[in-house]
Formats: C-alpha cells, structure tokens, sequence
C-alpha cells in the first residue's frame, strides 16, 4: 500500500513521467504505454503497461525504473503488470516469389513514407551521401561509384534534380549505364521525360518500368543500392519488394501525429513481404530560430520516435526544418556533400551508422538462423 492512502492517479502518473523508455529521452506515459492507474479505498496501487518489443530485457528495465519512480512516492509495494506484445515477424518465404539480387550489389535498402510531402526523396539522397562518405571512412570503399540510387518515384522523379543530373542513361549493349553525380550513381525515370511530360500508367505499365530498371541496369560494384520508393503501399512497392531482394527499409515521417500514423500503417506493409524494418527517421522535427536561440517544434513533436516504437524497431533522429537542406537540395548539392559539417549533415552521417549497424546485425541473425 502507498504511505500516503490519498495518492491520486495523477500523482502517480506523475511519477512514472519520470521513466524513460529505454534508449529514449521520452516517458513511458507520453508514449502512451502506461494503459491503467487504480487506487483502492485502501491504498493498493496496480499499474498497467503495455510494451512492444522483441528485445527481452526492454520489460525488465521498464519494470525496474518504474517500480524505482514509485518508491520515492511511497508506492514501492505497487503492483505492476506489464503485457509485451512481439512485433509480427515477417511471413514465411514460401508465400511471395523469390526476390533476386542485382549482379554486384551487395546491399539493397528502401527509403519509404505513407504520404508524400515528408522529404523523403531528400532524405534518400542525403543518406546516400552520407553512406558514401562512413563506407569511405571505414575503409570499406572509396566515396567514388560505392553507393547508388534507384529513383523508384516514377510519378515525382526528384532524385535527378536533386543531383544536379539531366542527361539520359547511357546505353551499353544492352544494359542501361547509370549517370554519376557527386560519386554517386543514379537512374530514375525522370532522366527520361521533360518537366512538361505527366507520366499516366496504369498498375501494370508501372510494374514493367520497374522490372525493366531493376532487369536492364548496369550497376557496376556497388556496396549500396537506396531505392527511393514514391509514398504509399500501392503497385510500385509491392512490384520492388517482390522483384528486388530488399536487405531492409528506412521510414521516413513528420512530428505530427497524422503523418506518424499513415508512416505506420504503409510501414506494416513491408514486414509481411519479408523485408525488414531498419528504423525510422523524423524529418522536419524543429525549426531553430537564430534570433531567439529557441528550437521551435512546429510540426508537434514525437512522432517519429513514437512510430519506431510501436513498430518494434530502431529510431535513427531527428532533422531539422532547413532553409540550407532544401536550397542545397534545389541547387543540385545535398547538405550533406555542400556543408558537411552543418548539423543536418551531421544528422545524416549518424544515420548512415546506424543504417550499417542494423544491415550488420540483420547479416548476423540470418547466419546464426543458418546454422541453426
């Protein structure tokens, strides 16, 4: 019982505002996981949490912390009832055909969002930069031709624009040869059309298009292949994930809550088609205002951190709303080769470790699985 019999359930929400989720700075309670507080006539406190992870140890420290946040209110003897829900694992690989790997590419990753208008095409080509530049730090390849981008967005083809690139594929035999910019290799559709031309396709001249690309390209060696995919879960991606043997996806969202949810909803598409969630990253988090010296969270705040958790995966950060990122971007330079010490670069060249990290650890779970 609590010393204190007239302890509110506000007080004791209070107290557990206090517990971070582990690997967060925000509270169990604004992420919505504390789903019940009951105080009885006699001053029995029951605590009710609902957790998503796959990781054993989450519920555990949860529990510790917690239980640590009462004690100091008096409620040290509260009972506490934790309910762990696994993230659906992905369907077995007899459901969907066999996805092929492209001939010299060593990995493949997805950029996705539910909805447009989030940045996630200039999310793709700044993690691409970014890529290039700890595969080079590393030793592993030079920034030069490592790393490429698939720009899969055939009706909003931006990828070129955003490089700097308005020549069409060379033509070599019979494969199509990248164009290279800034190091980094690209085919898109819009290499092909003028800014005037509307690209009308139905559900299978789509489909071909994107065999066609995945089928007729000449990539050469590459350590890394980001295919820029257009928002939503319609023909594009489904064809991609069927077609291209994916090693994983990065979700992109906005703060607020609306993007949050449609980011998690077309993220659940891609689990079930066997390809794995590599974390999400936030765009437009906050604005910095120079004159104030105060960060502004105009898009609301969380909700990208919020969708990694409800989604059992990795949360990569937080970019900032930027004038420069987006003038970069329209000049045909990203950030993050312009400027790259500025904080959005610094943000991205973060992401891109962390996106390696979780290729590595995904290489080491499906090896132990083989042995096993």
């Amino acid at each position: 019982m609590c010393a204190d019999f007239r302890m509110s359930r506000e007080e004791i929400l209070k107290a557990l505002a206090s517990v971070a989720y582990p690997g967060f700075t925000r509270d169990i309670v604004s992420f919505g996981l504390v789903k019940g507080v009951e105080v009885d006539g006699a001053g029995k406190v029951v605590v009710e949490i609902s957790v998503t992870t796959s990781k054993p140890d989450i519920p555990e420290k949860i529990e510790t912390a917690a239980r640590a946040a009462l004690e100091k209110i008096g409620c040290g003897d509260a009972e506490i009832k934790i309910s762990v829900t696994t993230p659906r694992a992905p369907s077995s690989a007899g459901t969907l055909p066999p996805a092929e790997k492209i001939v010299g590419v060593k990995k493949i990753i997805a950029v996705a969002s539910g909805k447009g208008g989030v940045g996630k095409s200039t999310v793709s080509v700044n993690l691409a930069a970014a890529l290039a530049r700890v595969l080079e730090e590393r030793g592993v390849a030079p920034a030069e031709g490592s790393v490429g981008i698939f720009d899969c967005d055939v009706y909003g083809p931006s990828i070129p624009a955003m490089l700097g690139i308005s020549e069409a594929p060379e033509l070599v035999g019979e494969k199509m040869r990248p164009r290279e910019s800034h190091g980094i290799k690209v085919m898109s559709m819009g290499l092909f059309l003028d800014d005037d031309t509307p690209v009308v396709w139905r559900g299978p001249m789509l489909q071909k298009a994107i065999k066609q690309f995945v089928e007729d390209v000449d990539w050469g060696a590459l350590e890394v292949l980001v295919v820029d995919l257009p928002p939503g879960t319609g023909d594009a991606q489904i064809t991609l994930a069927q077609t291209l043997a994916l090693d994983g996806v990065v979700v992109v969202t906005t703060p607020q809550n609306i993007a949050a949810s449609v980011a998690r909803r077309g993220a659940r598409m891609f689990p079930r088609m066997n390809v794995p969630i590599l974390g999400v990253v936030e765009n437009m988090s906050y604005f910095d205002d120079n004159a104030s010296g105060e960060r502004n969270y105009i898009f609301g705040k969380g909700g990208g951190a919020n969708t990694a958790l409800v989604l059992g995966t990795e949360f990569f950060g937080e970019l900032p709303l930027s004038q420069k990122m987006r003038e970069c971007g329209d000049a045909g330079t990203p950030i993050t080769i312009a400027e790259p010490e500025s904080i959005p670069a610094q943000v991205f060249h973060s992401i891109a470790e962390l996106v390696l990290l979780e290729l590595d650890k995904n290489e080491e779970r499906l090896r132990a699985s083989r042995k096993s």
